[in-house]
């Protein structure tokens, strides 16, 4: 078979361009690796800085009436807390996943718009910077991630607060949806003979699909953020009389509930590819999967309001967001399935990537029973602002999305750092995690099935809720600590790590057709694309997969 020959980059054909060195160059860079790195490193940091919140919200509330951090800044430590989990470190890290990976996937030489790929990292960044500027002012945001009205109006919170929580994600979404452009188009445009969108890889189409998602769903969100800054600023009234307060709730939810799968769908594309190649098995039912993402993108637009079930929406819109929240289920359940299909009689490999990716299926689906609950409006008034409903938060974005992080860290890590992750460590790093994820969040469905509100600051002894505040904050610690081995890890092998090659997992798509790393121009030469194995067509001519696709 021929191979496709590549064009040097501008740089290699113009030997006497000065390029910038050390520092500098990752500043100015515009190659869409190094800016996915970059999204990955500032979204660690960030998760550095949420996970400590994490653990001083946990020292506070592991024994009753404690007394450790003031009212005001425990406040505080929540909103920014969640905040940068969801903003800060979910969406960037899986976006920049997606800026190494898509075009190497599809075998571009780079996004297709390489400078606005640079701006969407740096108003990352710079939104980022400035939520936190408010620290430092003794301002921070205190109302709540979900910044609910009217407690995030005048005069209820008369600080900069939600100013700056306002200004800093409407920032950061421009980023996002610059991004999302750029993805959507890159897929569109930039694919490689023969690569058809029906022979996608799995997370790039998951996340072509995601950028339709971050387009719409973004700018419901920076729409009203825009109205509430026109209440604080300018005495206007869209979230309070004669406006509505219940209006923000809608308005936050139209995005929030299309923001859950803006986090998971990446990480469903991850797993797509991680559990196929350690089961030594095409993926079972591809178009399945693939379809039922564009499924779930639709309907995620239309379950918002099972989040305002304890507001008086009537019976009628009760029902259909009840059925339409039992109906988004389908679709996930087909991906749980075909993962499940494709694990089944093959010849499983269980290192840390599959062991991330195999107990993702585990938690996540415990997280997707719990949701299936909120569908149920009875059960869900008994548990809404309830602990419940943040164990079920963390069980789905936790046990999902950064379980589905760490198994593609260490999937990919050889590919972009040209070495091997430790084993030894990787899988001391996953059972630490395990315990603490489960130690940390199941005990919280019996606090909230006890009763136990969310977002206090300390609580009474009552029976129960001291020892299993205890047993969650014990969990956090050990959480902490697999962190810790996980950066080690990161660090320790980028320098002594085993030499990894080019395709150390013998997997089938085109990014590791190219040297690890991969060069600026990512490919010297591409293999020919006739199925979704490239890879396993040109190592198996007597039996490759083109035959069996037509």
């Amino acid at each position: 078979m021929s191979e496709i020959s590549l064009a040097p980059d501008a740089a290699d054909a113009l030997p006497g361009l000065s390029q910038p060195s050390g520092l500098l160059r990752w500043i100015a860079s515009v190659d869409h690796k190094q800016i996915g790195i970059m999204y990955i490193v500032g979204a660690l940091v960030f998760f550095v800085i949420g996970g400590l919140e994490a653990m001083l919200i946990r020292a506070q509330l592991a024994q009753p009436n404690a007394k450790l951090i003031s009212p005001e800044f425990y406040n505080q430590l929540f909103t920014m807390h969640g905040v940068t989990m969801v903003f800060l470190v979910g969406m960037p890290i899986l976006i920049g996943f997606g800026n190494y990976l898509v075009p190497l996937q599809i075998g571009a030489h780079d996004m297709a718009f390489p400078r606005l790929n640079a701006l969407g990292l740096w108003l990352f960044i710079f939104g980022g910077l400035l939520m936190y500027f408010s620290f430092f002012i003794g301002q921070a945001p205190d109302q709540g991630w979900f910044s609910y009205a009217p407690l995030a109006e005048q005069p209820y919170t008369s600080h900069r607060g939600p100013d700056y929580w306002s200004l800093g994600l409407f920032v950061t979404g421009i980023g996002s949806v610059s991004g999302a452009i750029n993805v959507i188009v890159t897929v569109w445009t930039m694919r490689a003979p023969g690569l058809t969108m029906r022979r996608l890889p799995l997370f790039t189409w998951m996340t072509f699909i995601n950028g339709f998602l971050i387009i719409f769903a973004l700018q419901i969100l920076n729409a009203g953020l825009v109205m509430l800054e026109v209440d604080r600023l300018f005495g206007g009234s869209w979230f309070t009389p004669p406006g509505s307060p219940v209006l923000w709730q809608h308005v936050f939810w139209s995005f929030g509930h299309p923001e859950v799968y803006i986090l998971i769908l990446p990480a469903f594309g991850m797993i797509s590819e991680i559990i196929p190649v350690f089961s030594r098995k095409p993926i079972f039912g591809y178009e399945f999967v693939a379809g039922s993402t564009i499924v779930i993108g639709f309907l995620s637009f239309t379950v918002w309001a099972h989040h305002m079930f304890a507001v008086d929406l009537g019976i009628g819109w009760h029902a259909f967001q009840s059925a339409a929240t039992m109906l988004i289920s389908i679709p996930t359940g087909i991906k749980i399935f075909s993962w499940i299909a494709t694990m089944w009689g093959g010849k499983l490999r269980f290192t840390t990537a599959m062991l991330f990716a195999a107990s993702f299926l585990v938690i996540f689906t415990i997280g997707g029973i719990t949701g299936v609950t909120f569908a149920l409006v009875p059960t869900d008034w008994q548990t809404t602002d309830t602990y419940y409903v943040v164990a079920h938060f963390h069980y789905v974005l936790v046990g999902g999305t950064f379980f589905a992080v760490y198994a593609g860290v260490y999937y990919w890590y050889p590919k972009v750092v040209g070495r091997m992750l430790s084993e030894r460590l990787g899988k001391w790093h996953f059972w630490l995690n395990f315990a603490g994820l489960n130690l940390t969040f199941f005990v919280q469905h019996f606090l909230g099935l006890m009763g136990m509100p969310r977002r206090v600051y300390t609580y009474p002894d009552l029976p129960g809720w001291g020892t299993l505040n205890l047993i969650s904050t014990l969990g956090g610690l050990i959480s902490a600590l697999a962190v810790l081995v996980f950066v080690v890890n990161l660090v320790w092998s980028a320098r002594r790590g085993q030499p990894a090659g080019d395709n150390p997992w013998q997997a089938w798509t085109l990014e590791w057709a190219t040297t690890s790393p991969p060069p600026p121009h990512n490919f010297e030469e591409l293999p020919p694309v006739r199925s979704r194995r490239p890879l396993w067509d040109l190592a198996h001519p007597e039996d490759p997969d083109w035959k069996r696709e037509h």
